[in-house]
């Protein structure tokens, strides 16, 4: 699943060739996504101009000034296997492609097998898209100022569940997809069942900057290497090559050498060395 530094790259892959540029022409292939593509964004983004991308969360965002005066943005999510790709105009369509936007010289195409993603319009008028229902629960951005050691000390005291299932949940920070919850916590030698209250503030801290560490490090290699993701010119993604647990289950451990082992945490798969991270009780 593309997570917060995937959809950053493909945020910054597709914004030189879309910010300030006129959409002629928006293309629906295939509307059934998880939720259903509205047929009026045809009509609504017809020479709307995009005035710049932002992203909330695993939403990467468009900004548009419609031909009629009103404003609104795209929620666009990548779901499980969706991707953003410039594309020329003669691209052939591939099985897949769901979405199109026509700009002048390029498109801009949305590629989807499961179509798990979604494609969502809010208009302006109907208030800040930030409170937006699939928005307004998302917690704090983890490179926000505001998301530090303290910060997230607070939150976790008021969590039993265990620190790598709270890393995934996005309440308290967004972002910290599968991947990198288990490089956070093997970074920090914190097990991922130890449950969040138990955590000291000097581990908060730990966690809180190596969130910020970790992510910014899988931006700047281009995201991970899942199998269905790629970036806006169709490259694979990088940071998975340098991991030093995930998907590394009977390898050693870069520290000591310790075989790295492997549970599941609601239902989602968790890599750590035993040695490293052990569980206090």
């Amino acid at each position: 699943m593309p997570e917060l530094p995937e959809v950053e790259v493909s945020r910054l892959g597709i914004t030189p060739h879309v910010m300030n540029q006129t959409i002629e022409q928006f293309i629906i292939r295939n509307g059934a996504l998880r939720w259903a593509v509205n047929p009026a964004l045809v009509s609504i983004l017809k020479n709307a101009r995009v005035s710049h991308t932002s992203r909330r969360g695993k939403y990467l965002i468009l900004h548009c000034d419609c031909a009629d005066g009103s404003r609104g943005v795209l929620l666009i999510h990548l779901g499980m296997s969706g991707s953003l790709r410039i594309v020329a105009h003669d691209a052939v369509v591939q099985k897949h492609d769901h979405l199109d936007w026509v700009f002048g010289s390029l498109r801009l195409r949305y590629h989807d097998p499961r179509r798990f993603g979604s494609v969502l319009w809010h208009d302006l008028v109907d208030g800040d898209y930030l409170l937006h229902p699939r928005l307004v629960g998302l917690g704090v951005e983890p490179f926000d100022d505001g998301f530090d050691g303290v910060y997230f000390f607070k939150r976790a005291q008021l969590r039993s569940q265990a620190i790598k299932v709270v890393l995934l949940g996005g309440e308290i920070v967004v972002g910290v997809g599968n991947i990198y919850a288990s490089e956070v916590l093997f970074q920090c030698k914190i097990h991922p069942a130890t449950p969040a209250n138990l955590l000291s503030k000097h581990q908060c801290a730990l966690i809180a900057a190596q969130v910020k560490t970790v992510l910014a490090n899988a931006i700047a290699r281009g995201g991970s290497t899942l199998k269905d993701f790629v970036n806006s010119d169709g490259a694979s993604g990088y940071f998975q090559l340098e991991a030093c647990v995930y998907n590394r289950a009977g390898l050693p451990c870069v520290r000591c050498k310790s075989p790295i082992e492997h549970m599941m945490q609601g239902q989602r798969a968790t890599y750590f060395c035993p040695r490293c991270q052990k569980l206090k009780t």
